[in-house]
């Protein structure tokens, strides 16, 4: 179960600031057709405002492509041939978009399948929380270097002032006593 707990976690990608999972993905899941999927989603449209699940754009589909890689995405949806038969821009699942689906799609691969997923987006969340002291002790790091920055600013610029002073040409002095050579 650990395994494929992981299988689904690879499968959420960040778009548009939100956890999302995209309809091929969804499919191999459920063990449908895309086409199949999406005519469910169609047929109860009213049920997927665009906050459970949209359409990427261009740039989001070509984004995440680069940032998942053309292997990666052979893994996901099957065979290269796949990838290439892909002619529109995939929708996107939010958690409660995905959620919206189990309805819909009521089979025994459809429940388990579901549960794996929302298991997947708790334990990316707990991760998510987990980490938020780490985010604050970068927080606080930053500002103590700022500070210090602020604090020493004053004697850094006193030490390239003097810096600067021994690299000027040295002043004229005055001559004490006999020139030679006149």
């Amino acid at each position: 179960m650990e395994k494929e707990l992981i299988s689904v976690q690879n499968m959420i990608y960040e778009i548009r600031g939100q956890k999302v999972m995209l309809d091929h993905d969804l499919a191999v899941l459920y063990e449908v057709e895309v086409k199949t999927l999406n005519r469910a989603v169609k047929r109860n449209i009213e049920r997927f405002p665009d906050d459970f699940m949209f359409q990427s754009t261009d740039e989001e589909w070509n984004n995440l492509k680069n940032q998942i890689g053309a292997s990666s995405l052979r893994y996901h949806f099957g065979t290269a041939k796949m990838v290439e038969k892909i002619r529109y821009n995939p929708y996107a699942f939010t958690e409660q978009g995905i959620a919206m689906l189990s309805g819909l799609l009521n089979s025994k691969i459809a429940i388990n399948v579901n549960i794996q997923i929302m298991r997947a987006f708790i334990k990316l969340r707990n991760y998510i929380f987990s980490n938020e002291s780490l985010n604050e002790q970068i927080i606080e790091l930053r500002k103590l270097l700022l500070l210090y920055i602020d604090k020493n600013d004053k004697k850094v610029n006193d030490i390239i002032i003097a810096l600067n002073n021994l690299l000027e040409k040295p002043k004229e002095t005055k001559t004490i006593g006999f020139k030679s050579g006149s």
